[in-house]
């Protein structure tokens, strides 16, 4: 019987990642809440509409949101190998605090790498430049830390050139979101270059924030191992479906996941 290659969970991050023990996790991506719903309006698909997502996206303050992202990314300090790599996306409204909250943690800043959207939505405004990018910060547990990067793999995929850190990628395209919708739902592409470049077939990948699963969905299509966390029991379920509609069909049997947070 094929065992599986992905565990989820529901909860706080904090609440979770605090039962987990120390130092078994190589590469974590994370999306946290950039703290954007503030009652106000954007333009999609031609309309204007609403950019509240929940209420786990409304700001509580630049203190409280500050020391969150130093609570959360400690624990994701706690979790990782000496050697391994944490991923952070964020826009300018989150991506500051946590950059200083990385350095303030130990962390060894790599790179931060700029993920242009070639098809963002329109500024209707007209009183601003056009939000069109997004920052990934990506940062080894230490200055000590020898981290893994793939070279090779990325300087294939870019036609056999050093890869640079401006990445145009298009936003998340319809095909992505027949299981259903998530607001802030990553491209798979992004996750899968992410998930390529700083791990190895058979690692353990955490998103404490995981949504609708595209961490996931890349790190089991790539032979990883993948833990997710999120507060919402819909979008779970959507994770589930998205990454169960591609597990691998090789005849490997790798250990669950669960098996590596078990105490």
């Amino acid at each position: 019987m094929r065992k599986m290659l992905y565990k989820l969970f529901q909860g706080d991050c904090l609440d979770v990642m605090r039962g987990f023990p120390a130092a078994r996790v190589d590469m974590i991506f994370a999306d946290p809440p950039y703290r954007l719903s503030n009652d106000g309006l954007t333009c999609q698909s031609g309309r204007w509409v609403s950019v509240n997502k929940g209420e786990w996206d409304r700001s509580e303050g630049l203190v409280a949101d500050h020391e969150f992202h130093l609570a959360w990314l400690g624990e994701c300090k706690r979790l990782l190998k000496d050697d391994g790599t944490l991923w952070v996306s964020g826009t300018y409204h989150a991506i500051f605090s946590i950059g200083y909250a990385l350095q303030l943690l130990g962390f060894r800043i790599l790179n931060d790498i700029c993920w242009f959207k070639p098809n963002a939505s329109p500024n209707l405004s007209r009183r601003y430049f056009t939000a069109s990018h997004e920052t990934l910060i990506w940062a080894a547990k230490s200055s000590s830390s020898r981290h893994y990067f793939d070279y090779d793999a990325m300087r294939a995929e870019n036609a056999g050139k050093q890869m640079r850190s401006m990445w145009s990628i298009p936003s998340t395209p319809a095909r992505e979101k027949t299981f259903g919708k998530h607001p802030t739902q990553k491209p798979l592409t992004l996750l899968r270059r992410i998930v390529s470049a700083s791990s190895r077939p058979g690692d353990i990948v955490l998103d404490p924030f995981c949504g609708s699963g595209t961490t996931g969905l890349a790190a089991v299509e790539q032979n990883r191992r993948f833990i997710g966390i999120d507060t919402s029991h819909e979008y779970l379920q959507l994770a589930k479906k998205r990454i169960e509609s591609v597990r691998l069909q090789s005849d490997r049997v790798m250990e669950a996941a669960e098996l590596y947070i078990a105490n």
